[in-house]
């Protein structure tokens, strides 16, 4: 019998109480202890340690966040911190750790793996800035969150005929904004894997004004070159026919119910890292590749760092006519 732990790190990802309750309950099923292991890797350093049962995970799966809770420790990433860590699994019992997290998460699982601990990891980002995986934990949730609100804004737009600058999340990646352009139907989107000037996003903006168009959406991924809130006071005294609104989606992107996609792949996951645990897998991350969950080297996904697509890029510049 082996004592399988699991903990949820970084930023919250609709995705992890599904995984989360797949990873305990397919231990269970195999004879296994699960212990659910507390605000990330703060709680690992203090002990935060409880044995989980199936009902302990039992109507989970349907809600957004993470019922273990989550932080970024600053002390883990030391390496008294990491030598603590495993001290603490070691008095536990912990014999296989499961982290669910961000590329920062997975950085952890590596520094874990190099010291002895048997850990997969699974990524949850609603960034997908993970390298080796087409999808993370979360991603398609946010979308999803993000459709919604550039529908409802356009409708507003329309009414006003205004040019609505809308940001999103995703850091250095600028995935979510390029992805949410597409499907939203914007004018212009602005990432950081490609380089637009304020010029080119009023040129762009003033052209959907004289072809009559009732409103215009500019997409704004947060780690984009240009502000956005230099980008609509630049629009503004430039005259380009619309005025402009910002809307800044914020954190509420990370919640809500996971999608039903999100949901499966966090369960299917969930199920393969434990499957990887047992047949002794370690320095693993789970990744969705084409179909199937496969695993990849922990030491490569650390090493690089997923980007945009740039073919979406051109398609959402193609179709803004």
């Amino acid at each position: 019998m082996k004592t399988i732990a699991v903990l949820t790190s970084g930023g919250d990802a609709p995705g992890m109480n599904p995984c989360v309750r797949a990873v305990v309950r397919t231990a269970l099923f195999h004879g296994d202890k699960a212990i659910g292991i507390h605000n990330g890797y703060d709680g690992l350093l203090d002990g935060l340690f409880n044995p989980m049962e199936a009902r302990d995970v039992g109507g989970i799966l349907q809600r957004g966040g993470t019922v273990l809770g989550t932080a970024r420790s600053e002390e883990f990433y030391t390496e008294e911190g990491q030598a603590r860590a495993v001290q603490m699994l070691q008095e536990k019992s912990v014999d296989q750790l499961v982290v669910i997290g961000g590329d920062g998460s997975m950085r952890g699982a590596r520094a874990l793996a190099a010291r002895g601990i048997q850990v997969v990891g699974v990524p949850a980002s609603i960034d997908n800035d993970i390298w080796g995986t087409n999808m993370s934990l979360g991603v398609d949730t946010a979308l999803n969150t993000i459709k919604d609100a550039i529908d409802k804004l356009r409708d507003t737009a329309s009414s006003h005929r205004r040019a609505f600058l809308i940001e999103t999340m995703g850091r250095n990646c600028g995935y979510l904004a390029v992805m949410a352009g597409v499907i939203g139907g914007a004018e212009v989107v602005l990432i950081p894997e490609a380089e637009v000037t304020m010029a080119e996003v009023a040129d762009s903006v003033e052209k959907a004004y004289a072809r009559g168009k009732t409103h215009s959406i500019v997409v704004v991924a947060e780690g984009a070159s240009i502000e956005t809130q230099e980008l609509a006071a630049a629009l503004d005294n430039l005259d380009v026919g619309f005025a402009t609104r910002v809307t800044i989606l914020g954190h509420i992107q990370r919640g809500g119910r996971p999608s039903a996609f999100d949901r499966l792949m966090a369960t299917r996951m969930g199920v393969k890292a434990v499957d990887a645990l047992r047949e002794g897998k370690t320095d693993v991350m789970m990744a969705l590749q084409g179909r199937h969950i496969d695993t990849i080297q922990l030491e490569e996904v650390v090493s690089r760092q997923r980007a945009a697509n740039l073919e979406y890029f051109e398609m959402c510049r193609m179709l803004a006519n």
